[in-house]
Order: structure tokens, then sequence, then C-alpha cells
């Protein structure tokens, strides 16, 4: 049975926000765990919608996926034409509050990871790679907990924020308007903030993508390859951008049988 969990106590931290309406709104969790003899993974997810909305077909078929992996999962409904850092702040409490919690709702506290489409990919691959180990003195016991992903599987994924390789779209909604510097530019771009401690990656697109160009899952397949980070990558020929669970593309539908094995081999299942 599914739960809904407020994602902070009272209000988010701060970010600046594109209107009132996303300045109201407040992040949040819908849990699907999976009931089973001994703690499951547990795998967060972030639907895409280029940092404007949020895409309900990325959202809930995907943690019922999971949880016919075994996996349980946990839909975030992270802020939206909201400012960097809201969203990352949302998804790195995610990733702390299943940790948290993870006794208590049946889950394994070392085996979190998370999952991103497209913009919510570049939200999952920024969390894998700008986490931290939480901060043992602060007064909330949730905060104490570290933000980094176990594994991470990132589905036709902006990455780059550099010009040339971005969404557009989503590269404005999360930095706001012209001129951005380089520095923030390049802290948000994940291929370049890889290190040792980055999480194993489990990496889709399609090569003729219109929205997203493949570039960037290769970016950050070659920063995982030169940290000797293991990654699994495919590359489909053909597929729009969106596809989602593609169950009515037969080859890129294939997707979800070869993360299930990875997630296998992992030990997330």
């Amino acid at each position: 049975m599914s739960q809904t969990l407020s994602l902070w106590n009272g209000q988010p931290p701060a970010a600046e926000a594109a209107d009132a309406e996303a300045a109201s709104h407040r992040p949040y969790l819908i849990s699907f765990p999976v009931r089973a003899a001994r703690p499951t993974a547990c795998v967060v997810v972030c639907p895409g919608g280029g940092y404007g909305t949020r895409a309900d077909h990325e959202g809930e078929p995907i943690a019922r996926w999971l949880n016919r992996l075994g996996v349980s999962a946990c839909v975030l409904h992270y802020r939206v034409r909201t400012r960097h850092p809201g969203p990352l702040d949302d998804a790195k409490r995610a990733i702390r509050l299943v940790r948290y919690h993870a006794a208590a709702w049946g889950m394994d506290p070392a085996r979190i990871g998370i999952l991103g489409f497209s913009a919510g990919g570049h939200l999952a691959a920024t969390a894998s790679t700008l986490h931290d180990a939480g901060d043992p003195e602060a007064a909330d016991p949730v905060d104490r907990r570290s933000s980094r992903p176990d594994a991470s599987i990132l589905c036709y994924p902006v990455i780059s924020f550099t010009d040339g390789y971005t969404h557009a779209g989503s590269r404005a909604n999360l930095l706001g308007p012209q001129p951005w510097d380089e520095a923030t530019r390049k802290r948000l771009s994940p291929e370049h903030q890889v290190d040792a401690r980055t999480p194993p990656a489990f990496l889709w697109h399609t090569a003729d993508d219109g929205a997203v160009p493949a570039a960037n899952v290769l970016l950050y397949a070659g920063a995982l390859a030169r940290h000797k980070v293991p990654f699994a990558l495919h590359v489909f020929p053909s597929g729009h951008h969106g596809l989602g669970l593609a169950g009515d593309h037969p080859a890129v539908g294939q997707w979800t049988g070869l993360c299930a094995q990875w997630l296998k081999d992992l030990g997330f299942r």
C-alpha cells in the first residue's frame, strides 16, 4: 500500500521560485514498499519534465515496475520551476529520509538507489555526484544520514549544462535567466563531478533523441570509466524522447529487462 510522506519538517530550504504556485509547493514522497521476509532495496524515482513539471508516466508506473522486481520504490515530487539548489536539496533529503526510515519500512539502508528520466535523470546524476555524508551534529536526525545513493539508473538523462549538448529548457528552469557563471554550470554538469565515490550506474538513451542529445549519456559514461566506477550503457538506435517504460516500443522496451538483470547482479533484488 502506498503512503505519502512530507519531505521536510515545515518549510523546505529557501530557493527562488518562478511563480506563486511553485513557491507554495511542498515536496513529498509517495512510498511503494514491497513486503518481504527480509529488508528490500529501495529506489527513489525522479520523473522528468524539464524542471518545469513532473511526468506522470515516469512516476508511479516506474515504482510499480520496480515492485514487480521485488524492489521497493519512492516517487519523489521534487520542486519544479524552482531554482537550484531547491530540487537537489529535495533529492538529497529523499535519500536521507528513506535511509532514516529504512528499518521501519522494511528496507535496507545500504541499498538505496535513485532513478531519473530526462531532467529527473539530471537530478539523479547530480545527487549521485554532489552527495555528502550527513551532519553528525544536526538537530534533525534525518540530516545525520548520508545522501549518497548506492546506485543510479539514468534514463535519457540531461547531463551536461554546457552549450551544444544540454537541454536548454531544463537548464533555464533550474538556473533562471542568463547570464550563468561558468563555475555553476560546471558544478551542475555531473560529468565534471564524477569521482571514485560516485555510485554504479545503469544508463540508457536513444541515438536519435531529438530533445536531449545522446552525447549526454556518453559524457557521463566516459567520466565513470575514467574513475573506474562500474556502469552499464545501452544506446538504442531509434526512439523518441520521453518513452518511459517503452512498452509500445519493442526495441527500446528491452531496457527494463536489462536493468532488472543489472539490479540483480548489483544485489538489489
